[in-house]
């Protein structure tokens, strides 16, 4: 079958369009057919080295597509199912074997490019705003990235919550998305810096929590952006890791950090399928605008990670077998 490979770490040019074995499911697996395959960070993390895996590797970890295949002792999903999940590995590829127990059946009238566009980043800003800081009519938080993936969905559930959202951007156009999507206060931060603008929205109060995936260009101002108990969820780096920290700089106004993942918040299935359903329920019945900023095909894989990492998209990056 054909997937993408890397051999090597370094940029999109070491992602190799190439014949790979056939993968084969053993107990408690499914082989499943992809129809889509979700494009994200941290693909761009494995890839150049940050977040080192085994070579050589298949990139990728969400997508959806129909079971066809299952191994011994599987009983969540069937031959022919439409599934979609996140949390396993080789998803650049035209087949994938993932757990079963991983795998989430999609609701009717929801198609695969959807749910595979859906599952990781939906499921974050559903754990970022519900669990690791539960938001609640009367909060303000600051997103950023805000016309990213998961900015997008983030803003949305956030205002659904009662919050009031500011939101980053780095460009007009992408100002105009974040807004659309509900935010209260958009801020440009090539042009603003944006720890003054939020001090003025919140008349010097701060904000109860900032959602922060930029990491190392980001991190000092959003902590500068905190009210007093705040909460801190880095969630991601797309700017580069942050320095090594000190806790004593987070005592001044008693601040709360934390480095969340997805995979802890999805750790068992009962929690995997209530997040899940919330987030491909939502898309399923409108209450969830989902924007697909573009669909490569599974050989133009390099140029999805130029784009992603050139800050050119809005929205999900979609790779096509």
């Amino acid at each position: 079958m054909k997937a993408i490979q890397i051999t090597q770490f370094g940029g999109p040019e070491v992602l190799k369009y190439t014949d790979v074995a056939y993968p084969s499911p053993g107990p408690g697996q499914a082989l499943v057919d992809i129809k889509a395959s979700g494009v994200n960070y941290m693909d761009v993390y494995a890839r150049s080295g940050l977040n080192a895996p085994s070579l050589p590797t298949i990139p990728g970890g969400e997508g959806a597509g129909v079971v066809a295949q299952v191994g011994e002792g599987v009983t969540e999903v069937q031959v022919g199912d439409l599934v979609a999940y996140t949390g396993a590995g080789a998803s650049y590829a035209e087949k994938v074997v993932v757990p079963s127990w991983r795998l989430v059946k999609l609701p009717e009238g929801l198609d695969a490019d959807s749910a595979a566009a859906v599952m990781l980043q939906g499921m974050t800003a559903h754990y970022l705003c519900y669990s690791t800081y539960p938001l609640k009519p009367g909060d303000t938080c600051l997103v950023h990235a805000a016309a990213g993936g998961v900015g997008l969905l983030l803003t949305q559930m956030a205002k659904s919550l009662g919050a009031r959202v500011i939101a980053t951007v780095s460009t007009d156009e992408k100002a105009k998305l974040a807004a659309a999507a509900g935010a209260d206060h958009v801020i440009n931060y090539v042009e603003q810096d944006f720890a003054e603008v939020v001090d003025k929205i919140s008349v010097g109060e701060g904000v109860q929590v900032v959602y922060d995936a930029v990491g190392l260009t980001t991190f000092d101002k959003s902590i500068a952006s905190l009210a007093p108990r705040g909460y801190m969820a880095l969630y991601g780096q797309a700017s580069g890791p942050v320095p090594d920290i000190s806790p004593s700089m987070l005592g001044r106004k008693s601040l709360f950090l934390t480095r969340p993942s997805l995979g802890v918040y999805t750790s068992t299935r009962e929690e995997l399928l209530q997040r899940a359903g919330d987030v491909l329920g939502w898309v399923q019945s409108g209450k969830l605008d989902l924007r697909i900023h573009g669909k490569f095909s599974l050989s133009d894989a390099a140029e999805a990670h130029r784009q992603l990492e050139g800050r050119l998209t809005t929205g999900k990056l979609l790779l096509i077998p």
